[in-house]
């Protein structure tokens, strides 16, 4: 077998597919076994093979995957960046579920704004930046150091 005839993609087993094997009027498990035997690991599996014939018998005999209508997969914008950063500097210990909740946004769009673009995470459940710089550090090491001796100071 010829290194070319492994250099399918999805595109064109589906045509073969099509072309050679549903026109003939194979069943699926007779499909995948003939790719299976003609391209070895690279033919696709018997589940996409299946959905392939579904897909087939109905008259939808496209080929390329074509682009679906509807909603884009992000809607980050500034303004929604910005309302989460100041619910997270508002209250550090807010919940992504809780801020999803204020702003109608789901829960798992929250956590990627907040890790990617705010560049975030969760530390002792407070919400704190990922890289600190020297002065942050310094502060943060003071704050703990001062509440540190407050508690050894009155343990109640």
């Amino acid at each position: 077998m010829s290194g070319d005839a492994r250099d399918f993609n999805n595109m064109e087993t589906r045509a073969v597919n099509k072309a050679f094997f549903f026109l003939q009027d194979k069943a699926p498990k007779e499909i995948h076994a003939l790719l299976r035997e003609t391209l070895g690991e690279h033919a696709p599996l018997y589940a996409t093979v299946k959905n392939w014939v579904a897909q087939f018998k109905p008259g939808d005999f496209f080929t390329c995957v074509v682009p679906r209508p509807g909603r884009p997969k992000t809607v980050t914008t500034p303004e929604i960046i910005d309302q989460i950063h100041e619910l997270i500097l508002g209250d550090s210990r807010i919940s992504a579920k809780s801020i999803a909740e204020q702003l109608g946004i789901s829960h798992e769009w929250i956590g990627s704004i907040i890790n990617e673009d705010l560049d975030m995470r969760t530390h002792s459940a407070m919400w704190v930046q990922k890289c600190l710089d020297a002065d942050q550090k310094h502060q943060r090491c003071q704050s703990s150091e001062q509440l540190l001796e407050f508690f050894r100071r009155d343990p109640n």
